[in-house]
């Protein structure tokens, strides 16, 4: 961040600097995308699809404890792109809340439920002095009883959204692009289209073919509406479908 006008402005989260800007909140949306890896959701007519890169930073690590994939509920599971302690806090908290509004309610927590927690308790660190906004970018996907497949995106100033398609992380910009084009050409995607878009944005945005261990996948479908975490010869079976198909 360059000095001058901004000079000073940047050390409170609280301090609006004189051209309205919050920049600790900005530095969050960065974080989020230090890490350097994608992630990338995509709502069809029967199901959701999140897929991410999976990068093991070292070679002595055991590759199955490293995951950005998390179950909420079995109906509702989360991608975090970003700081992984941050991710776990949310991550953390939503499976509190969850469980909270289903003990009190007597029915299971909605997926815009979710996200509406999660958004509320990221805004908050954005007006607090003593708390620092949380560097994680979070997409939620599951099955509503009413509304069917569901997918949202919650940024680190705490604000939600519902998506057909979006992403999150260092090359996201590249992959709306992709998936503006794909849900454009088909809103309505079934259960194979749907994988097949989000791994051809993230081959995309990376550039080169991926591998099975590349990746982390998960679905949720109307028709088994239990949030699942792909096994590598799953993701290696769909991988080979859209290869042989290309």
């Amino acid at each position: 961040m360059s000095r001058g006008s901004s000079t000073g402005f940047d050390r409170h989260i609280t301090v609006f600097s004189p051209e309205g800007r919050l920049y600790q909140v900005e530095y969050a949306f960065k974080a989020a995308k230090s890490p350097g890896f994608t992630s990338i959701g995509v709502r069809g007519a029967d199901s959701v699809v999140l897929v991410t890169q999976k990068k093991v930073p070292d070679k002595l690590l055991d590759p199955s404890s490293v995951t950005h994939m998390f179950k909420i509920t079995d109906q509702i599971g989360c991608v975090s792109t970003g700081l992984q302690p941050d991710a776990k806090n949310q991550v953390q908290r939503c499976r509190y809340e969850s469980a909270q509004f289903e003990y009190e309610n007597g029915f299971k927590i909605p997926v815009e439920h979710v996200a509406l927690k999660c958004a509320n308790v990221a805004q908050v660190y954005t007006q607090h002095a003593f708390m620092r906004a949380l560097g994680v970018v979070t997409i939620f996907a599951g099955i509503d009883e009413e509304k069917g497949p569901q997918l949202f995106r919650v940024d680190p100033a705490g604000h939600y959204t519902g998506y057909m398609a979006c992403a999150a992380g260092q090359k996201e910009q590249e992959a709306n692009n992709l998936l503006e084009k794909r849900v454009k050409a088909n809103a309505d995607m079934n259960f194979e289209q749907t994988v097949e878009t989000a791994i051809i944005a993230l081959q995309t945005c990376v550039g080169s073919d991926l591998k099975p261990t590349d990746i982390e996948m998960a679905v949720v479908r109307t028709s088994d509406p239990v949030y699942r975490v792909l096994t590598v010869d799953e993701i290696d079976a769909h991988l080979t479908r859209i290869s042989d198909r290309d």
